[in-house]
């Protein structure tokens, strides 16, 4: 919709310093090796990926009396007339419950974009796994808390947190540097089996030993596993 790209565009302005001028281009985003992110309308080779298409703005007209007498150019315009200029469609657009709650899920995803890179990279990890983890678990709510006591994003359980020195579960970047350091393990635990990582993640990683290195049984984290995957496959 017009006004969530209209706001995905503002994050980038913030998150990338650009100019209003360059953002009502196309926007492309490059990650260098050493981890930077760089956003720019102005590709310099292959390796920027497209992750804003701006569609040509409508144009609606704007009415603006000039008054009597008034001459543009070599047109004499009367004081009963106006001249019609173009104004571009900012308007907010009335959306449904479902396309309100896909803005909001795209506004807190662009909010945590930042954090969520710097910790992938740090631990070596996918951020499109940290993204679809953070989605499945908490749909990107930083004070979420479950029914059995998990916290934050990454939904650390009080153990978990400890283990892995977060002071503040509900700080967004100590629990996404807790929870990715995590994930992490269990992924070199499971040989970078992505399945089996995230069922471990949900069940813990002596469960899935348990069964045989198998996802385990249990039909919330089958469901958690199939939720979690679908999530990753959007995001490549």
């Amino acid at each position: 919709m017009k006004s969530a790209r209209f706001v995905e565009i503002l994050f980038l302005i913030g998150a990338s310093g650009l100019t209003w001028d360059t953002a009502i281009a196309d926007v492309y985003k490059f990650v260098g090796r050493n981890g930077q992110v760089v956003y720019t309308d102005s590709p310099r080779h292959h390796g920027y990926k497209l992750v804003i298409k701006t569609p040509e703005r409508a144009i609606k007209p704007v009415t603006i009396s000039l008054g009597a007498g008034r001459r543009l150019g070599n047109d004499s315009v009367p004081s009963t007339s106006s001249r019609e200029l173009p104004a571009p469609d900012y308007v907010p657009l009335m959306l449904s419950g479902q396309a309100q709650k896909g803005r909001s899920l795209d506004m807190r995803r662009m909010q945590y974009a930042n954090v969520i890179e710097r910790a992938a990279y740090r631990h070596g990890l996918d951020p499109a796994l940290l993204h679809a983890v953070i989605q499945a678990e908490s749909a990107y709510n930083p004070g979420a808390v479950s029914s059995k006591g998990a916290m934050g994003l990454m939904q650390l359980m009080p153990g978990t947190a400890a283990r892995y020195g977060v002071r503040n579960p509900y700080d967004p970047e100590d629990n996404i540097f807790g929870g990715a350091r995590y994930l992490r393990d269990l992924m070199g635990m499971f040989r970078s089996d992505v399945r089996l990582a995230v069922a471990a993640y949900n069940a813990g990683e002596h469960n899935v030993m348990k069964y045989g290195y198998q996802v385990p049984p249990f039909a919330e984290t089958r469901g958690y596993v199939s939720r979690v995957l679908g999530f990753y496959n959007g995001y490549n």
